[in-house]
């Protein structure tokens, strides 16, 4: 195969492993959960909760078998809570400073311990979830769990933390309002205000929730919010970390000597990495400086080579400091990508928006760029406010998982077209499934089948979109081409082609020495592509492409005729195919 033919603008031939990794995300509490209640601000006694053991071999063996490679078991430190524990030694929280009855996952009350939510036995929390880990890696797929390293809760404080441990702010001097070797940042002589409108639990009687909440003197809010009033709009329930920026003098760094909280920080990720987790998803990653993440991320690195860090991250200008200068492995490719994708999936976007995504300054860096169509933080693709149906991630979802050789995610009941319907409390209507309440996810539980984890409840069309995620996620871990061939873009080829409509149709190809793959989406939500998508005579004879077999669709196992000119396709709206070229 000749392929310096192909060396042009039409390429990309970023070096990458042979491997692609596929990433399943999961609410942990709302995983395994089989209760239908659903009672808006429910308790966990009447809206249930899923537990570490409850993720058994069954279902971690379908996960494997779906076509993960990793899991991201997102709530797993332990964060405030309306649910009381303390009888177990662990301190109330104050619901003026919690968000939902169960309580948002990033904001962490105890980085040295996990959620007692989801264990059977509440002392033996640490140890089910480290069977869990077990568990897992006995299944053949890999552990990610967050590191939420901007904020914490307001109610911080480590009650499992190692013998020896100085807990955050344990030493800070109160009376700065910035110090380089403080863990927070203060609001000298104001003491904290919650929001006025915050009204935690609907209003609910009977619960303590008096608008107060004991912080003297105020701390800086998540968002660097330096006010001791943020609003209801703001990360008002956490608290901004320092590492050593003076954010209110012109964002001076004091690096020298190393601030504490590096340090600290720095052996919570040791601590977590000592229990065999495979990696970290770092929320707001850009919100810590890089200099921190050099330190961190190569202190863990000596000790764990293989770890990988993926920067949750919003900021294009950013990405190369973060892969060069921070070491992360991966990043979030949301601005961008995603939105881009997004904009087709609703009829509102253009193809020349993802061709642009790999000719912008990321093309050199795509292999590092974590793609997806649905996480915690965005809104469902079967919701009424997104797609409205599940079936029109199709195109989008091919072109997410095979554009590139970098990791792509599912979030868990994307692949059985959940529709995040209904107010949970606060988590709201807002088309999202909630992290702050207990609550059941209906699609998902029907996937799981009382947790048999068998899918036997799911309808025939339910059935048929899983079985597109499985296969197409799948085709992710076993082909070449996908896992880490050359790029070679198609949009060129149509120019003259009247039929095709390149700004709702994308074509390009995937190659190795050994596999060549033609894939075709089609964002053209009213019209089909039915006839020829030129392959260049060049790029043809640089692959050794042949005319002598009808090529096949790996999604469908659909035939099509390929010529001297290209391939011939049937391919309906909003779909896509995978065609196999030799």
């Amino acid at each position: 195969m000749n392929t310096a033919l192909l060396n042009d603008s039409n390429t990309t031939d970023e070096v990458v492993k042979d491997n692609k990794l596929v990433i399943y995300q999961m609410m942990t509490r709302l995983f395994s959960n089989i209760v239908t209640t659903n009672k808006p601000y429910g308790t966990i006694s009447e809206n249930g909760v899923g537990k570490f053991n409850e993720i058994n071999d069954i279902a971690l063996s379908e996960l494997k078998r779906f076509g993960a490679t990793h899991v991201w078991y997102t709530g797993v430190i332990e964060h405030a809570t309306l649910t009381d524990y303390s009888k177990f030694g662990i301190s109330r929280d104050d619901a003026d400073v919690v968000k939902g009855r169960a309580g948002s996952p990033y904001a962490i009350k105890d980085y040295y311990d996990v959620n007692p939510d989801l264990a059977d036995t509440v002392t033996n929390r640490m140890q089910e979830f480290e069977s869990l880990i077990k568990r897992t890696h006995n299944n053949g797929l890999k552990v990610l769990i967050d590191f939420v390293p901007n904020h914490v809760a307001r109610s911080y404080k480590s009650d499992a933390k190692p013998k020896g441990v100085i807990d955050l702010g344990e030493k800070d001097n109160k009376s700065k309002a910035f110090d380089a070797q403080n863990n927070f940042y203060y609001i000298p002589g104001k003491s904290f205000v919650v929001p006025a409108d915050f009204h935690p639990l609907g209003n609910e009687k009977g619960f303590k929730q008096d608008g107060k909440f004991n912080e003297n003197p105020a701390k800086a809010t998540g968002n660097d919010v330096f006010n001791e009033a943020p609003s209801i709009n703001d990360w008002f329930e956490t608290a901004k970390l320092n590492y050593g920026v003076d954010i209110q003098n012109n964002k001076s760094e004091h690096f020298n000597p190393i601030p504490n909280t590096w340090v600290q920080m720095k052996d919570i990720l040791l601590f977590w990495a000592e229990k065999n987790v495979d990696g970290f998803r770092c929320d707001m990653a850009e919100m810590v400086p890089t200099p921190f993440w050099n330190y961190a991320i190569n202190e863990v690195k000596k000790v764990y080579p293989k770890i990988i860090f993926i920067a949750e991250i919003y900021n294009p200008k950013a990405y190369k400091s973060y892969l060069e200068k921070a070491g992360f492995d991966y990043l979030y490719d949301k601005v961008g990508f995603y939105d881009a994708v997004r904009r087709l999936t609703v009829g509102k976007g253009n193809v020349h928006e993802l061709t642009n995504c790999w000719k912008s300054e990321t093309r050199d860096i795509s292999n590092h760029m974590l793609r997806f169509m649905e996480n915690h933080d965005e809104q469902r693709i079967a919701s009424k406010d997104f797609a409205g149906n599940a079936f029109d991630a199709i195109p989008g979802m091919v072109a997410t998982a095979t554009m590139n050789s970098g990791p792509v995610m599912i979030y868990f009941g994307q692949e059985v077209g959940e529709k995040a319907e209904g107010k949970e409390g606060f988590g709201n209507d807002d088309c999202r499934t909630t992290i702050f309440d207990y609550w059941g996810v209906p699609a998902h539980q029907a996937w799981m089948n009382n947790g048999n984890f068998d899918g036997g409840k799911l309808n025939d069309e339910q059935k048929q979109l899983r079985n597109f995620y499985s296969t197409l996620l799948n085709l992710c871990k076993s082909s070449e081409a996908i896992k880490s061939g050359k790029f070679y873009e198609l949009q060129k080829a149509q120019h003259g082609n009247h039929y095709y409509n390149d700004s709702l149709r994308l074509s390009f190809l995937r190659y190795t020495e050994k596999e060549k793959l033609l894939i075709v989406c089609n964002f053209d939500k009213q019209h089909p592509y039915k006839g020829l998508i030129p392959i260049p005579q060049n790029v043809q004879q640089a692959l050794n492409i042949s005319h002598k077999d009808d090529v096949i669709d790996l999604l469908s196992n659909n035939k099509f005729k390929c010529t001297d000119k290209g391939v011939e396709i049937d391919l309906p709206p909003m779909q896509a195919l995978i065609i196999k070229l030799d």
